[in-house]
């Protein structure tokens, strides 16, 4: 590589190696509807390289000063622009405005579920989500329901996006190897983003359920005070790992439902 950056571990840094993967990964952009980019952790831009060639405009975001030095001084091209930022702290209108924009990289492992969950908060922003996370975990986002591995993460990515696991990578392609495989998804926004119920009140519904997976939805939602009548509905017998995304949200409407008439 000709580059005397360092992988640190408090960032979580494991740098991809492996040219073809890299391409592989640049290539699950589709660029549908956005011409803006968002490269998190691009570290010595493996990835960036073939992003440069696909992509019109990239905003490249990382935490650690001696890639951000390497990364500046290699790819100096027109249409990316290289950041020393922590995209979980970053308001992303600074750099693309209310234009639409894709986010896309090899994440840190230590924060890629937080990445998911502040990319859910500007979804409105955001028709496409591509990238490399801990095998494990690219599974828990793309699981469907009955599946051991399904989960909040599951449940409220899906409510907004499809989500697809397209490959596997293998540690022997990182420097240094990371203790595990690591899996490349898309996640592509839904045409409606319009719930027919609260978001809030999903959210709450979902992440009270899973604290509590074992049981059942009548158990495990004891804290929302459920009236007598709707107790006996028979989606109340079935655990969270039961229900799919639809399902759930017709639970929160008959929570939400609930919630009025108890007030009345």
């Amino acid at each position: 590589m000709g580059n005397n950056v360092r992988a640190k571990k408090h960032l979580g840094q494991h740098f991809l190696r492996d040219e073809s993967i890299a391409k592989d990964i640049a290539q699950t952009l589709t660029h549908n509807g956005y011409k803006n980019v968002l490269e998190i952790g691009p570290g010595t831009g493996m990835l960036t390289k073939y992003l440069i060639e696909e992509s019109s405009n990239i905003v490249a975001m990382e935490l650690d000063r001696d890639s951000v030095a390497y990364l500046i001084k290699t790819y100096n091209v027109e249409n990316l622009q290289i950041l020393e930022a922590d995209f979980l702290k970053e308001d992303l209108q600074d750099y693309f405005g209310t234009e639409q924009f894709a986010i896309t990289g090899n994440f840190p492992y230590n924060i890629s579920t937080q990445i998911v969950f502040k990319m859910l908060e500007i979804k409105e922003q955001v028709p496409e989500f591509t990238g490399m996370f801990q095998k494990e975990v690219a599974q828990r986002i793309c699981a469907s329901e009955g599946n051991k591995t399904y989960g909040i993460l599951s449940v409220l990515t899906q409510a907004f996006y499809d989500a697809e696991y397209l490959f596997t990578v293998p540690p022997t392609v990182f420097d240094p190897p990371p203790k595990v495989d690591s899996g490349v998804l898309r996640l592509t926004r839904k045409a409606n983003l319009k719930l027919d119920c609260s978001e809030k009140m999903l959210r709450k519904v979902v992440k009270t359920a899973f604290q509590q997976r074992r049981k059942t939805l009548r158990n495990s939602l004891k804290s929302f005070e459920l009236s007598d009548n709707i107790k006996e509905d028979p989606i109340f017998g079935k655990r969270p790992e039961q229900l799919n995304v639809a399902q759930f949200i017709a639970l929160t409407k008959i929570l939400e439902a609930d919630a009025i008439s108890n007030n009345d």
